[in-house]
């Protein structure tokens, strides 16, 4: 009798709830109570229409949406909407400043701090601080940060029963207990589609030299990441500047480019960058951000060349009519030139790892000369349900492969591998969090 109440109450639930919302909150399409049960068809007792139910079945919902969360991290920067992708997506563009003349990182965090603060109109702190000056101070509801003593006294704010009374919505602003509650006027950017006039008044605020400009979306499917911007690719734009003379007049290759920000800050020293990755929409958004950026590679004599490079393939694209093939000559110019190999935050799937390593096997075992490969990498932690535990199984993966490719028997070509340190400077604005690793693979051919 209770069994049958259980599934009674589950359908009951079921066709009074708004199944769409449900799919949103649980992240997939909210299966009928029969079919949890192990029913294939629902009870005789209960009045459920079963083709009704059949059609709502076949419905599905996409929850794989991913976001980065770099632009979260920089609130005094300005994102602009200048366009869709022939996918529908909205793409940003944005500005990233690098602090090539400024070695104390702490005094740039603290600019941030107080441009965000003339954003918001109040300065946060910490909790620890407004225990410390007692409850009573409570100039973290004013907007302007004036001194509480402007209300008539923190009484005011109380109702019988002592709590704290907020005042949501002035009712007369005009009313001297209220006035200094009045919300501000929000003027919000209109998006618009705009090119190289967007950011003229970015010179105004700091040097223009100094700006990199990226074309970029903020979300998209797991399949489409690469047209976000991700903090491995700012760790190895990092190293890039802090060991520039390394990397002068190098011809580099770089594996799963995206937005191709990497390839950008390499060219500011290297003399030639293959930016490669699939795709043509994001082939086409990465070489856009190449010529946004002249600015900073022209100086320096650098040239990228954004090209198709598939891991899953074995050669390159050559057909003369398809667009970011490769020619004979430039073929010949990577195997013939490259010493360095470029690879930024592009392990969090398990194919694709080892269709990577499998790419760096065969492109170092054709290079004429030594190579050395630089890989970051975020470890990414999640809750699995075969683990029963808070795993990094895309992390574990790559360490994993990382290990077969050094202990590899090989007669051409030896793997060694390290961890780089993240001790050197940072160049630009973003958050290097803990779970930040930059490893170097060093490729000789064996005498």
């Amino acid at each position: 009798m209770w069994f049958d109440n259980v599934v009674q109450y589950f359908f009951f639930f079921y066709r009074t709830t708004n199944k769409t919302s449900l799919s949103k909150q649980f992240g997939a399409p909210f299966v009928p109570a029969c079919k949890i049960l192990g029913f294939n068809r629902c009870p005789q007792h209960t009045m459920v229409d079963v083709a009704k139910e059949e059609t709502m079945d076949d419905i599905t919902y996409r929850s794989n949406t991913v976001l980065s969360d770099v632009h979260l991290h920089i609130p005094s920067k300005r994102h602009l909407m200048v366009r869709l992708n022939t996918v529908g997506q909205p793409v940003f563009l944005s500005q990233f400043q690098l602090l090539l003349n400024k070695n104390n990182w702490e005094s740039e965090r603290e600019n941030e701090k107080e441009l965000t603060t003339e954003n918001t109109g109040y300065q946060t702190r910490g909790g620890k601080e407004l225990c410390d000056k007692g409850s009573n101070d409570l100039d973290f509801l004013n907007k302007n940060g004036r001194e509480a003593n402007n209300f008539k006294g923190i009484e005011a704010l109380l109702d019988d029963d002592g709590d704290l009374e907020v005042v949501r919505r002035p009712r007369y602003v005009s009313d001297p207990e209220v006035e200094d509650l009045s919300r501000d006027k929000v003027c919000p950017i209109i998006l618009m589609k705009g090119g190289e006039g967007i950011f003229e008044d970015a010179k105004q605020e700091s040097t223009y030299n100094n700006i990199i400009k990226i074309e970029h979306t903020m979300a998209t499917p797991l399949e489409d990441v690469g047209k976000q911007v991700w903090r491995g690719a700012f760790l190895l734009a990092d190293y890039i500047l802090f060991k520039r003379d390394m990397f002068r007049c190098c011809t580099v290759l770089e594996l799963g480019g995206g937005t191709g920000i990497t390839s950008i800050v390499m060219a500011m020293v290297a003399k030639t960058v293959y930016c490669t990755d699939v795709g043509e929409d994001l082939l086409s958004m990465c070489e856009q951000n190449v010529t946004l950026n002249k600015h900073l590679t022209e100086p320096a004599g650098g040239e990228v060349k954004v090209k198709e490079l598939d891991w899953l393939k074995d050669e390159f694209c050559t057909d003369p009519e398809a667009p970011y093939s490769w020619s004979e000559a430039e073929i010949a110019d990577l195997h013939d030139h490259t010493t360095v190999i470029l690879a930024a935050d592009v392990f969090y799937d398990d194919d694709l790892t080892d269709a990577l390593f499998k790419t760096l096997y065969k492109i170092t075992h054709n290079l004429k000369n030594s190579c050395t490969i630089y890989l970051s990498i975020e470890k990414r932690l999640n809750f699995t349900l075969r683990h029963m535990d808070i795993t990094c199984e895309a992390y574990n993966h790559f360490r994993n492969t990382l290990n077969d490719l050094e202990n590899l028997q090989d007669s051409k070509m030896k793997y060694t591998s390290e961890p780089i340190k993240l001790a050197f400077c940072q160049f630009l604005v973003y958050e290097r969090i803990e779970q930040l690793e930059l490893w170097k693979i060093i490729a000789e051919p064996l005498m």
